[in-house]
């Protein structure tokens, strides 16, 4: 378990520096405080707050209903549990294809209420002018290309990138726009990895894959993925779990909620006594020594 308190929080110069030492870089997702707290306790790289917890925390069927005011409040909740971790935010779907202004009003509330240290945007070459004005104004930019959940309906589903020519082409293309845009990595999601090692080969800032094969600077899975922390639980190809939580909860709870309908729970051990003058001062001398016996 790394000591979270003499970790280094990683900077934008320092992940630069780790694709030239062709080191990876680690990231989780992290929904709330205590998930932040163990995996800042873990040795993660970085922190992703994704609007993925529409799906995983509210119980949405997908990404698209979460708002700005979600991802403001779970953002927060995850900096006050990873204070030396680097903390990104993904901004929501439709709050960065409108205007500029309207843009960096978004962007503003996730670093200033949120307090993240950058955000995320989803999409290639067509989101690029909103990526250099945040970049402009001091905000630090981690894109997100491949399969790009806030445009699920318009890619025709959870489908594998990169399987023909023109598609890895694009993907490319949008690699590259993103690095000049000022992005300072970009995540790959459910790439080929052939496509996926081609793309971390041509451009400098790291590649961050999910589902992405070998060939990328780094790996980011979904806290509740790792730990199996749902129920029921879908396996998924490009994930490997390293725990089953959900399982030793339920078990926990069931076994909990059978001692406290058997009468062994509490036990005489989880309970506070009082002097003996409260309670003859409320059941009487006598009365006093029988209640003691019925607890019993």
């Amino acid at each position: 378990m790394t000591n979270s308190k003499t970790k280094h929080k990683l900077t934008i110069p320092k992940f630069k520096q780790i694709k030239k030492e062709n080191n990876k870089i680690t990231m989780v997702t992290a929904y709330d405080y205590p998930s932040a707290i163990l995996a800042e306790e873990a040795g993660v790289d970085m922190i992703l707050v994704g609007d993925s917890l529409g799906n995983v925390v509210l119980g949405y069927d997908s990404t698209l209903p979460v708002t700005i005011d979600d991802m403001v409040y779970h953002t927060r909740s995850v900096i006050r549990g990873a204070q030396h971790t680097f903390v990104v935010a993904d901004m929501p779907f439709m709050t960065y294809h409108g205007s500029i202004d309207q843009t960096l009003r978004h962007v503003a509330r996730l670093m200033q209420e949120g307090q993240a240290h950058a955000v995320k945007m989803e999409g290639g070459t067509e989101i690029c002018l909103a990526v250099d004005a945040c970049v402009k104004a001091g905000v630090p930019v981690l894109g997100h290309i491949g399969l790009t959940p806030q445009s699920v309906h318009q890619l025709g589903g959870y489908r594998i990138q990169g399987k023909e020519t023109e598609d890895a082409k694009r993907l490319l293309e949008d690699a590259k726009a993103l690095e000049r845009a000022g992005a300072f990595a970009v995540v790959l999601e459910l790439v080929t990895e052939e496509v996926a090692a081609y793309i971390s080969e041509q451009i400098s800032i790291p590649t961050i894959g999910i589902g992405a094969g070998r060939g990328v600077d780094g790996q980011v899975l979904v806290f509740h993925d790792v730990v199996k922390y749902a129920s029921p639980y879908r396996d998924k190809k490009f994930v490997k779990t390293y725990a089953d939580i959900g399982a030793q909860i339920r078990e926990g709870i069931s076994q909990y909620v059978q001692e406290v309908k058997g009468g062994v729970f509490p036990g005489p051990e989880h309970v506070f006594t009082a002097e003996d003058t409260v309670v003859e001062s409320l059941y009487g001398a006598g009365k006093a020594e029988r209640k003691a016996e019925q607890v019993k």
